[in-house]
């Protein structure tokens, strides 16, 4: 796929004008027909989420392809996979009542919505418990090689969360008694919870995709600038293992795109000079391209920056100097990079990112990092989401138990 293509943003306003038409027919069916009406009332709400996933997904191919570095791929896909569990349930339920028709009514229909959720926490506990014990192992890795830091523990927090939070769902469904009112009662608690935590899940899973989609793009090789985003350097003033191969991942794109094309673009070293550094971080990449058969003149400093934040806006400003039109390309380590292009997008940088390879214990942990990110960052879309989400299972509880 070409990426950074399109010039229009996806919109996904459609699903919502859709999901409004839908819930006004099944509800007209169900008023004018109740039970009589069942197969066509889940026929439509099939239907319905059938098109829905068809719209997700084609937002998010569309989105890749408008701005590959954007929280709105994580909603999009997450959400997707989501209405696919719920499109297995109804699909089994259609299923069920054209085989046995009379048998299921419309409130079959709501309480396998009502399920749906939980059915989706069941149908994925073997591979959250998987990716559970894989972040622990990885936690464990990464303290054991690069030294303890609260930040390092946020994998395993979130692994006794995720494992926690099913176990602890899957009781308190199958512990309840009592009056109507109690179960009713009950079932609304439940549903809230399930949708916190299948939220959550959502977004994890929508994270670790693009995390994995951003690693492996590739700009096309008609590159003007290329960024060389920078990271800590060792105290004789050399690159460490990390910075090293941020810079090689570069020098092999330069190289591939020069071979290609013919066209040789211009590297911009992007990092300042810590209180505990001999050099800058930019002098130390120039001083390493250059060993490397790279000309100077082919070489720009960028020597303010002090974060990645500050990597994007100060080479933006150096590249605006030379050439503000030029096509840019920035290159990371491979689990920093989806971070780093949504930082390019606030300068206006339509940049693709190129990531280097980094050992097997940094990738969970940097999605991790990259899940808590989301949740602190576009709350009035998030609460727009939970609020919708909590009124569909409320509203499906309250009609359940009507």
């Amino acid at each position: 796929m070409r990426f950074d293509t399109l010039d229009k943003k996806p919109k996904v306003w459609n699903i919502a004008v859709l999901t409004a038409v839908v819930a006004a027919a099944v509800a007209a069916l169900v008023f004018l027909g109740g039970d009589k009406y069942a197969l066509a009332a889940c026929a439509v709400v099939t239907v319905y989420l059938a098109a829905v996933i068809f719209l997700l997904i084609r937002a998010f191919l569309r989105q890749l392809r408008y701005n590959l570095y954007s929280y709105n791929t994580i909603f999009y896909i997450g959400f997707a996979i989501f209405t696919y569990s719920i499109l297995i349930t109804h699909v089994i339920l259609l299923v069920k009542i054209i085989r046995t028709p009379g048998t299921y009514g419309v409130e079959q229909i709501a309480y396998a919505l009502l399920n749906s959720a939980r059915d989706y926490i069941l149908y994925t506990f073997p591979v959250v418990l998987i990716f559970s014990v894989g972040l622990c192992v990885s936690n464990v890795s990464l303290i054991r090689h690069e030294g303890f830091r609260p930040v390092n523990l946020l994998g395993i927090l979130l692994s006794f969360l995720l494992v926690g939070g099913a176990v602890f769902l899957f009781f308190f469904d199958y512990a309840v008694s009592g009056s109507v009112d109690e179960v009713r009662l009950h079932d609304l608690i439940g549903s809230l919870i399930r949708t916190i935590y299948l939220y959550v899940e959502c977004m994890l899973i929508g994270t670790v995709v693009a995390n994995a989609i951003a690693a492996r793009a590739e700009p096309a090789p008609d590159r003007d600038y290329l960024i060389i985003l920078g990271c800590a350097i060792r105290k004789d003033g050399t690159p460490t293992p990390l910075l090293a191969g941020r810079i090689d991942r570069a020098i092999k794109f330069y190289e591939k795109q020069k071979s290609e094309t013919g066209k040789e673009l211009l590297f911009v070293t992007s990092g300042g000079k810590g209180s505990d550094e001999t050099l800058s971080e930019s002098a130390v990449m120039k001083r390493y391209l250059i060993e490397h058969g790279i000309p100077e003149d082919r070489i720009v400093e960028e020597n303010k920056s002090v974060d990645t934040y500050q990597n994007m806006k100060f080479s933006k400003e150096k590249i605006d100097a030379i050439d503000p039109s030029g096509k840019i390309a920035f290159s990371t380590t491979n689990f920093h990079v989806f971070r780093s292009g949504i930082f390019a997008r606030r300068f206006k940088m339509r940049a693709i990112g190129i990531g280097a390879k980094t050992k097997w214990y940094f990738w969970p942990n940097a999605s991790v990092r990259e899940f808590v990110c989301l949740l602190t960052k576009h709350k009035l879309k998030q609460a727009i989401i939970f609020t919708v989400m909590i009124a569909v299972f409320t509203g499906l509880v309250l009609f359940v138990y009507r």
